[in-house]
C-alpha cells in the first residue's frame, strides 16, 4: 500500500461527505431509481437494486424513503440516471476524479466547465488521470474491536486483497466486485464494518505547498457542492 497518507485522504473525503447527509441520500435515491429502471423493482431478482438498498440501510436512510423511490422509479415519467466520470488536472500536477449521476448530461458538462473556469484546473481526456488510481472496495473496522492479527487472518480468509492499520481504523481493501461478499463473510464471524465503499485509491501521491493545496481544496469544494456530483477523489498528499 502507499501508506497512511492514502487513508488520510479518504478520511478527508469522508469527513466532508458526512456533512452532506442529504446529498448522500440523494445519491442513493438516484442509484435505486436507476437500478429499478434497469432490472425491475424486486431486490431479490435485481442484484443492482439489492446493493443500492444495502447502501441505504448502511446510511440509515429510512425504509419509507427506499420504498418511495422504488415506486417512483416504476413510473414511466420518471427520468433515468446515467453515471458519468470526469477526469481533471488540478493544480501542481494533482489528479482529480469526479463521479456523477445525472439525468441531464449537458447540465453536468456545463457545471464541470464552470468549476474549472472558476477554480482552475483543466478537464482531461478519459484515462489521462484515471491511470494513476485503482478502483477498490474499502472496508473500515473500528480499532479495539479485536486483535489486529486475528482480524488480518479473518480478512485474508474472507478474500480481502490487503489490510492496513490506519490511525483510527483498520482498512481492508478488496476487489470492487467482492466488497460485499467479504463484508458478509466477516459479519458471519461477528466482525462488523463501520464503512463499506468502492473508492478510487491513488497509486502515488503528489506533494503540494500550502498555496497549491488550498487551490486544489477550493476546486474540490466547488465540485462537491454540485447537484449531480456523488464523489470526488484526488491524489494530493494532505
Amino acid at each position: 500500500m502507499a501508506g497512511h497518507s492514502k487513508w488520510a485522504n479518504i478520511k478527508h473525503k469522508k469527513d466532508r461527505a458526512d456533512k452532506q447527509k442529504g446529498k448522500i441520500f440523494s445519491r442513493i435515491a438516484k442509484e435505486i431509481i436507476s437500478a429499478v429502471k434497469v432490472g425491475g423493482p424486486e431486490p431479490k431478482n435485481n442484484p443492482r437494486l439489492r446493493l443500492a438498498v444495502q447502501k441505504a440501510k448502511e446510511a440509515n436512510m429510512p425504509n419509507d424513503n427506499v420504498d418511495r423511490n422504488i415506486k417512483k422509479a416504476s413510473n414511466d415519467d420518471q427520468s433515468d440516471y446515467e453515471s458519468l466520470t470526469y477526469e481533471i488536472y488540478g493544480h501542481g500536477g494533482v489528479g482529480v476524479i469526479v463521479e456523477a449521476m445525472t439525468d441531464n448530461k449537458n447540465r453536468t458538462a456545463s457545471d464541470m466547465r464552470i468549476a474549472t473556469n472558476k477554480r482552475g484546473g483543466n478537464i482531461a481526456a478519459p484515462g489521462a488521470v484515471a491511470f494513476n488510481f485503482d478502483r477498490k472496495g474499502v472496508l473500515q473496522i473500528e480499532k479495539g474491536s479485536m486483535e489486529e492479527e486475528t482480524l488480518f487472518n479473518a480478512a485474508i480468509e474472507a478474500g480481502a486483497e490487503d489490510f492496513e492499520a490506519a490511525e483510527e481504523a483498520y482498512m481492508i481493501t478488496t476487489d470492487p466486485v467482492e466488497l460485499y461478499a467479504v463484508k458478509e463473510k466477516l459479519a458471519e464471524k461477528e466482525i462488523l464494518a463501520s464503512g463499506a465503499e468502492i473508492e478510487m485509491l491513488p497509486k502515488t501521491l503528489v506533494a503540494c505547498d500550502d498555496e497549491t493545496r488550498d487551490a486544489n481544496l477550493a476546486l474540490i469544494d466547488w465540485l462537491e457542492e454540485l447537484e449531480d456530483v456523488d464523489a470526488v477523489y484526488h491524489n494530493m498528499d494532505l
